[in-house]
């Protein structure tokens, strides 16, 4: 369990071990629910369930039991569905997710997806994105124009952020991973603004810079980004999706071991107090005050080992999942997130 200390809100997101079922009835129990999203066996339109978002993304095979991850507020929430999208906010933060059909080519259906997302954030006055995910359906594979998906639904995600340049402060700490299923579903946060302060990593070369080998136009997602409380501690950290990554090269494809060392450094650059001093943000973390982490492995046969690395190297007390799906390069073993409080 993550929670976000402000000065009178608080901002809270479970990773819930439990049946979708279970889950109302236990961990979310008399309180306000900004959003469900539903880590399970198939997915579907985003819609509102007990007064708030849910998406179900098909993230699980069979047997692996599903999960929900719940940002809960202590405040009221509000919500709505609007066409292909579904929102929520409580006056603080504000949650929206929308889902993109399977299509031979994604680039235009993107484009108005995150246009209308973005536009209903900005309407309600949520001007600072500070977390995003992308799980995307065959993500290496190519679509109807022989393009890999991922380069074609980059293109779509940076035409919008382009189009809304200025209205939105930089891009944030994202994810873009594969799902089990067919199209896109996207989902993210945004807050009031003046709270964001989006990280680059000192080991990795900013995505928006990669060479055109990684597609015509750039992946628009920060390396992290960390939201400031109001008036009670130092915030926290949202790790974007990491990988063994140098640069803006893949390094020790095919070696599982070094790709985790190489992920896991990479990270610790990433919220160490030495870069958020870069940044000008007052704080520093490590390893250990990761929580909330998704792991995602492409090859099933590199569970084990990866569990009992991340046992190693998390805290016992901290909520780690583990994914087996496609990651956003053939030669990408596995690639992590999370967030630091």
């Amino acid at each position: 369990m993550t929670v976000l200390h402000t000065a009178s809100r608080t901002l809270t997101l479970d990773c819930v071990f439990d049946t979708p079922a279970g889950e109302d009835r236990d961990v979310l129990a008399g309180r306000h629910v900004l959003a469900r999203i539903v880590y399970g066996h198939h997915g579907g339109r985003p819609t509102l369930y007990r007064g708030s978002p849910r998406l179900d993304v098909h993230m699980m095979a069979a047997p692996a039991v599903p999960f929900t991850e719940a940002w809960v507020t202590d405040r009221p929430v509000r919500s709505g569905l609007q066409d292909n999208l579904v929102y929520a906010e409580d006056g603080e933060h504000f949650f929206c997710a929308v889902r993109v059909e399977e299509s031979g080519v994604y680039r235009d259906a993107v484009h108005t997806a995150y246009g209308a997302a973005f536009r209903m954030a900005w309407q309600q006055g949520y001007t600072d994105l500070f977390r995003m995910w992308n799980l995307v359906g065959d993500i290496t594979g190519d679509n109807a124009e022989g393009t890999e998906i991922y380069q074609d639904f980059c293109a779509g995600r940076a035409l919008a952020f382009e189009e809304w340049s200025g209205r939105f402060e930089g891009v944030p700490a994202a994810t873009g991973i594969g799902s089990l299923g067919t199209g896109i579903d996207l989902y993210f946060l945004a807050c009031r603004p003046g709270r964001t302060t989006h990280l680059e990593n000192p080991r990795q070369t900013p995505a928006h810079r990669y060479p055109d080998r990684y597609g015509a136009l750039s992946p628009s997602f920060a390396r992290g980004t960390h939201l400031a409380s109001e008036g009670y501690g130092t915030g926290a950290l949202y790790v974007s999706g990491t990988a063994s990554i140098l640069g803006d090269d893949t390094v020790h494809p095919g070696d599982i071991e070094r790709q985790l060392d190489v992920t896991l450094a990479n990270i610790e650059a990433l919220v160490s107090g030495e870069n958020l001093r870069q940044h000008a943000v007052d704080a520093g973390y490590g390893l250990t005050e990761l929580d909330s982490v998704k792991v995602y492995v492409r090859d099933a046969e590199h569970l084990p080992a990866v569990r009992a690395r991340c046992a190693e190297v998390f805290s016992g007390a901290a909520d780690v999942v583990f994914l087996n799906v496609g990651i956003c390069r053939p030669d990408l073993l596995v690639e992590m997130e999370g967030i630091c409080r």
